[in-house]
């Protein structure tokens, strides 16, 4: 028969509170690293100079390849013996980044081959250069595809971010294990740590696809 004390719910549920701040503030700092270092890593790979494209890839897929536990380990426990002496916020942020721009630098890779090769013909033609033709002509019509795969990586991160308590971030799951700790008392915490988690993903799940209908709507009218 399931324990639960009210009082002692009302009691932890500030202190939840305040780690969800955190929890979406390293989701969002993380998500917006990656959005703009995953594009860099797309962009790389398509570069004449083939050593660039070839260290590019094979280091996406080294990332892609490898747990995000352990990537948010090795920056914060092995970056000092290289003289990298990170707080665990920023050794989380560097490491959740990293990890999702891998990913996201293959939806980018997607929706760019998706632009017809006329578009790029077009650009030539009007002699622009290499970075005004992505950034004015190849870039905004490759996002609308890449919406939805930038929009589960959103919710993944979200999910993930539990991981940073293996380095003492205080988000959700690392507060609860505290005050876990703190009273020997986990089914409250876990409890609610869940019920804050799918109150952040559902309605962002249903943000998203509002969004991408929406610019289906609009990309149709033009």
């Amino acid at each position: 028969m399931f324990d639960w004390r009210w009082d002692f719910t009302w009691d932890i549920l500030p202190r939840l509170i305040v780690a969800t701040g955190n929890t979406l503030l390293a989701a969002g700092l993380g998500y917006a690293i990656a959005v703009v270092l995953g594009l860099a890593f797309a962009l790389a790979q398509r570069t004449p100079y083939r050593a660039v494209t070839v260290v590019v890839r094979e280091a996406v897929e080294f990332v892609r390849s490898t747990p995000l536990v352990l990537q948010i380990f090795f920056v914060f426990y092995v970056g000092p013996q290289f003289g990298l002496r990170l707080s665990p916020w920023t050794a989380g942020m560097i490491a959740i980044g990293l990890h999702y721009a891998a990913y996201l630098s293959e939806v980018y890779r997607g929706g760019l081959e998706s632009v017809p090769k006329g578009q790029w013909e077009a650009a030539t033609s009007l002699n622009l250069s290499t970075a005004r033709t992505y950034f004015r002509v190849i870039i905004p019509q490759a996002l609308p595809p890449s919406l939805a795969g930038m929009g589960n990586y959103l919710v993944g991160i979200l999910k993930d971010t539990p991981m940073l308590s293996v380095i003492g971030v205080a988000e959700l799951m690392h507060t609860a294990n505290a005050i876990g700790s703190e009273t020997y008392r986990f089914l409250e915490p876990y409890t609610l740590v869940g019920i804050i988690f799918l109150l952040i993903s559902l309605p962002t799940a249903t943000g998203i696809r509002l969004f991408e209908a929406w610019m289906r709507r609009k990309l149709g009218m033009i």
